[in-house]
């Protein structure tokens, strides 16, 4: 992929021009050599990772209630900037181009299978979540060829099986249809989308993963004092 450049004139951008955020003000939203405008984007997407970094440190910490010198705690940490950093990722591919790239997708299933191995989770809760994560998607991949969901929902759901195991990764699914049900209700309502259109399935997934991995516990227990 090589160094980052502008989308416009495609120059190298240099370190000083890739401050999250802080760049992108001092430089008043355009670029330093072509002075053509930065999508608001990069801004957002910078804003929304740091903010989401520090809700899952005071999740982690409160939760486990670690000394910070614990490597489990490190660990946590570790394996939840990670999950943020590649749901945020793929959650813009999705969005954008209507793609999950392997090449983001698998290594992180593998990464985040193995940190969640070494603080202590069931390997077999989390072969259960990456199969049934993955296979629920390759099910209605194959049954339709490809119609009814794409290959890179079947590679997200197993990455959201690795991250959530089971059986939390239940709930993710849950919450993602749950999202991308009334999203398109409210499509369909104000005539924005029609019963044929094409949403990319992974802007509920990322979303759904990341709610899960902080206050999956509580959601399920909340469910389950509906009963």
């Amino acid at each position: 992929m090589g160094r980052s450049k502008c989308p416009h004139c495609q120059h190298v951008l240099a370190a000083k021009d890739l401050i999250p955020i802080l760049s992108f003000i001092l430089l008043l939203g355009r670029c330093r050599y072509c002075n053509k405008k930065i999508s608001w984007q990069y801004p957002i997407v910078e804003l929304a990772t740091g903010l989401l970094f520090v809700l899952a440190y005071v999740i982690e910490v409160n939760n486990y209630r670690l000394p910070l010198t614990d490597y489990r705690l490190s660990i946590l940490l570790f394996r939840d900037f990670l999950a943020i950093a590649v749901l945020i990722i793929l959650f813009v591919s999705d969005w954008l181009y209507m793609t999950i790239p392997d090449e983001v997708a698998i290594p992180s299933i593998v990464i985040i299978f193995c940190l969640n191995l070494l603080v202590g989770f069931s390997w077999i809760f989390l072969i259960v979540g990456l199969v049934v994560g993955g296979g629920f998607f390759a099910l209605q991949y194959f049954l339709s060829r490809g119609v009814w969901v794409g290959g890179g929902d079947v590679r997200l759901g197993a990455l959201m099986g690795a991250l959530l195991g089971w059986p939390l990764v239940l709930a993710s699914l849950f919450v993602a249809y749950l999202g991308g049900a009334l999203v398109a209700l409210i499509l369909l309502i104000f005539k924005k989308a029609t019963p044929q259109t094409q949403i990319p399935f992974g802007v509920f997934l990322a979303p759904a993963a990341l709610v899960v991995l902080f206050w999956g516990n509580n959601l399920v227990g909340w469910y389950l004092n509906l009963l």
